[in-house]
C-alpha cells in the first residue's frame, strides 16, 4: 500500500478551540494508519473538518434526525463496497470525517488525556466507519472497533492514558 496515496483535505470551519501545532498531520497518520490496518487497496482521499458544537448539532440534526451534539460524524461514500472515483486523481473516495473540536476538548477533558489524542481516536473511529464498519446494532462490531482504534492508537504513540468511563459527579 506505500505506494498508494492517500490525500486527506483538512478544513478549520470553527474559531472556538485553537488547532495545535501537529494536529493536522496526525488527522493524516491516523487515516493512513487505518488504511494500512485494513489493507485498503489504491489510492484514497478523505476529507475532515473541524466544526464546533453547533455546526456538529446541526449536521446531526439534518442527517440523523438527532437534534444534539455529538464528538464525530463520519458520511461514507461507498455504495455496496464500491467507492466513487475522484477524476482526476484516480483515489477513491471515502467521505467525509466531520470532528467537533468543543467536545473533543470536553472529551479530552473528561477522559484525562490530550487533544491530540482524542482527536486521533475520533479520526480513526471515522475512517473505519468510512470503510464499513458500523456499532450501532452490534455489540461485536463495536468491540472489533475498539480494539482496531486503539491498536492504531498505540501503534502511533497515543495509547490510552486511561478508562473510558467517564468520573462519577
Amino acid at each position: 500500500m506505500a505506494k498508494d496515496k492517500i490525500k486527506v483535505i483538512i478544513t478549520n470551519r470553527q474559531k472556538d478551540v485553537p488547532i495545535p501545532t501537529g494536529l493536522r498531520m496526525l488527522v493524516r497518520r491516523c487515516c493512513t494508519a487505518v488504511l494500512q490496518m485494513e489493507n485498503f487497496q489504491g489510492a484514497a482521499e478523505v476529507s475532515v473538518s473541524f466544526v464546533n458544537n453547533e455546526q456538529i448539532k446541526e449536521l446531526n440534526a439534518q442527517y440523523r434526525n438527532k437534534d444534539i451534539e455529538t464528538d464525530v460524524l463520519s458520511f461514507g461514500m461507498s455504495e455496496d463496497g464500491k467507492y466513487d472515483i475522484d477524476p482526476q486523481t484516480g483515489a477513491q473516495i471515502l467521505g467525509d470525517v466531520v470532528i467537533s473540536m468543543e467536545k473533543a476538548m470536553e472529551q479530552a477533558n473528561i477522559y484525562g488525556h490530550s487533544l491530540q489524542r482524542e482527536v486521533g481516536y475520533l479520526t480513526c473511529h471515522s475512517v473505519l466507519h468510512l470503510l464499513g464498519y458500523d456499532h450501532e446494532d452490534n455489540n461485536l462490531e463495536r468491540i472489533r472497533m475498539r480494539e482496531k482504534e486503539e491498536a492504531v492508537m498505540d501503534m502511533l504513540g497515543l495509547p490510552a492514558s486511561s478508562s473510558y468511563i467517564a468520573p462519577e459527579d
